[in-house]
């Protein structure tokens, strides 16, 4: 059944504007926006019996009303029930139709949670009803996720106008929902949208709840479903099949004053041989810190220039795109491989001029931040489109740069390692590589927590790393001040520092400088002209110095465990031992604790990544949030793993015999948003 849009049942324009910024355009849209939370108003408690801090219903008269003005403007109400309790209801904020409401003598009933307060037991803004005007409820009732001039009745009404027109027949096979145990899906939503007063809230937001199994199969299925369909549809493209002698990437590696280690080799033979295909690659090469995925990316490009095609790698920050632009110029333009810069911060000249060369195919190579796939950077023969970080972009952007050439091969970066489940459900149609294996020659590094009060302790061992003729980092997480998180910042540690340690120079980098002072900075620290680094976590990813052997990491109870592993990972691609000391203010929170206690414990990128994952969900490895986008709204991938399996196992089996069903669910579930899974 095609979803009916909205229009069809409500014909405001000003309501369907609203809905539409919540983005439910369809009547299954519209069943699929569950309750965020529920109202028992089935049930009235007599105020005796009513415990503290938890939703509950009573009816009682108003015994007294009064506005008082100090120490702010409030309605005061005291009412009484038949068992001769009396509770108070204070409002902050009211209106004359509620002083109305709650006249001397009538009889009210107030929906909230009861506190201790001042004048004793009371509820403060308590959902108002009169009692004689209705019954009591049959079902709880549900609170939905709502914008400014939508109400709660408004939405109530139209989704279940919207549960009545959806067909009672069930779209999967019966056999599929008897071998996993499921109920119908209109059963499943029935009873999510208007539980009856058996079930308690607990009950209702308990993932492992049948309704609730029903709704996350059937999410992960849909995943599952267009993940395998964009795989045939990538399979069945008509990409250049990139034919190379690999001459100039063999004359690479003879330069290089390393050997590629078995896990680099290896994943450069899968990126040749899928390169070798008339489809479309679309492989994820993963590796922790430091592990050499920007050579083995490098030796890839060079192929597909041999071969006479161009080139295009994406950072997600300048410094990053900057720090690729130096490596890559070192190692290619030795080949007479022109390359072209492409950044936010270009002037207008340099960039019309970058531009031109990519169009004329004059420059092989592009190098950039997102300015690479703004609408007036044309290709002549893009063949290889190369994105580090790539869950640092959003979906929308690697569509867009993807689409610059007709079935471009595509290799994806990270040095986030994928968890198996996150892979198994966003990266379903990637082929994915590993380099599981560190270059010889690094060095483990030591983790060490620090309170923040010793400090100057720290300052010491930094004075020590550069007296012994090594450098040290120092990051910060804010460029300013702010009122709400009293931070050190940038600015002031790098004054803070110089003072405290005269003898050193200290440079100073963050994301709010301009392109060239950054440039400087960085490469006054790479040519050892600056012992300690001040920077922000622009330094994150890429920055590759190996006489730097301590990190110092301010406040890093506020940073995430990605974050923290990566900052970490900068240090230590040198001979010398290296250090990571996470300078943590206090009171922790119980989340703060946690995750410091994994990046202490823990150096392997795939179980920091996995807790990572724990911690944070899905959409925040894959840029979800800038795609506008949103990924799994039911499903939790650590707590569902048997869901997703049962997901993955029965999408092969529909496509093959049943792709009428296929059809179906994919229009009810994912609508318009299915090319954002192809990026």
């Amino acid at each position: 059944m095609n979803p009916s849009q909205l229009s069809e049942i409500h014909s405001s324009p000003a309501t369907l504007r609203k809905l539409d910024k919540l983005n439910l355009h369809t009547e299954w849209d519209l069943v699929l926006h569950l309750p965020l939370r529920y109202e028992d108003e089935t049930r009235i408690t007599p105020i005796a019996d009513a415990p503290l801090n938890t939703p509950i219903q009573i009816e009682a008269t108003v015994l007294h009303q009064q506005i008082q003005f100090k120490p702010r403007k409030q309605l005061l109400v005291q009412i009484q029930d038949p068992s001769g309790n009396i509770l108070h209801l204070r409002f902050l904020h009211f209106y004359p139709s509620q002083q109305q409401q709650l006249a001397v003598g009538k009889t009210i009933r107030a929906l909230g949670e009861i506190k201790h307060g001042f004048y004793g037991d009371e509820m403060i803004h308590p959902k108002i009803r009169a009692a004689s005007k209705q019954d009591l409820a049959t079902t709880l009732t549900p609170v939905y996720p709502t914008v400014n001039g939508l109400s709660q009745l408004t939405l109530r009404k139209l989704i279940q106008t919207a549960l009545a027109h959806i067909p009672d027949e069930d779209i999967l096979p019966d056999h599929i929902l008897q071998s996993l145990h499921l109920p119908s899906l209109l059963e499943s939503l029935n009873l999510l949208h208007a539980p009856p007063p058996e079930y308690t809230i607990r009950d209702l937001h308990n993932g492992a709840l049948p309704a609730w199994q029903r709704l996350k199969f059937d999410e992960l299925l849909a995943q599952q479903l267009s993940m395998r369909l964009a795989r045939q549809k990538r399979l069945t493209g008509q990409a250049a099949a990139i034919q190379s002698q690999h001459q100039w990437a063999t004359a690479l590696l003879a330069q290089l004053p390393f050997a590629l280690t078995m896990a680099q080799q290896r994943v450069l033979a899968d990126i040749r041989t899928d390169l070798a295909q008339t489809h479309p690659m679309h492989r994820l090469l993963q590796g922790d810190v430091g592990s050499g995925k920007t050579i083995v990316a490098a030796l890839a490009a060079l192929s597909v220039i041999e071969a006479g095609f161009q080139v295009a790698v994406m950072a997600p920050t300048e410094i990053l795109a900057e720090q690729h632009y130096q490596k890559l110029s070192q190692w290619l333009r030795p080949f007479g491989i022109q390359i072209a810069w492409l950044s936010g911060s270009l002037k207008k000249r340099d960039k019309e001029q970058a531009r031109a060369a990519l169009l004329s195919g004059a420059a092989q190579l592009a190098i950039g931040t997102h300015a690479l796939f703004q609408d007036d950077v044309v290709f002549h023969q893009l063949g290889l489109v190369i994105v580090d970080e790539q869950h640092r972009f959003g979906v929308g952007q690697r569509l867009a740069l993807k689409n610059k050439g007709h079935d471009v091969h595509q290799l994806m970066m990270s040095a986030t390692p994928i968890p198996r489940t996150l892979a198994m459900s966003f990266f379903a149609d990637l082929d994915v590589s590993a380099i599981d294996e560190l270059p010889p020659g690094r060095t483990p590094i030591k983790t060490r927590l620090v309170n923040q009060i010793r400090r100057r302790e720290v300052e010491g061992l930094v004075r020590h790393a550069c007296a012994q003729g090594r450098q040290a980092y120092w990051v910060c997480p804010l460029i300013e001040e702010s009122e709400t998180l009293q931070l050190q910042t940038a600015v002031d540690t790098q004054i803070e520092l110089q003072a405290a340690l005269p003898e050193l120079t200290i440079g100073l980098v963050h994301g709010r400088m301009k392109a060239a002072e950054k440039a400087a900075a960085m490469n006054a620290f790479i040519q050892g002209e600056t012992q300690v680094l001040v920077a922000t976590t622009v330094i994150e990813v890429g920055v590759d110095v190996p006489n730097a052997s301590l990190m110092v990491i301010e406040h890093a109870e506020r940073m995430g465990l990605s974050q923290l592993h990566q900052l970490r990972g900068r240090v230590g691609r040198g001979a010398a031992a290296s250090s990571c000391i996470l300078l943590f203010g206090e009171p922790l929170s119980e989340l703060a604790k946690a995750r410091l206690k994994v990046i202490y414990e823990e150096h392997d990128g795939f179980e920091i990544a996995r807790q990572d994952l724990n911690i944070r969900g899905p959409g925040e490895f894959l840029g979800a949030r800038q795609s506008g986008a949103p990924l799994l709204r039911f499903a939790n991938l650590e707590e569902d793993l048997r869901l997703l399996e049962q997901a993955r196992h029965w999408a092969a089996w529909l496509i093959e015999y049943r792709p009428d069903v296929v059809e179906a669910h994919l229009n009810r579930w994912l609508s318009n948003r299915a090319q954002y899974l192809s990026a």
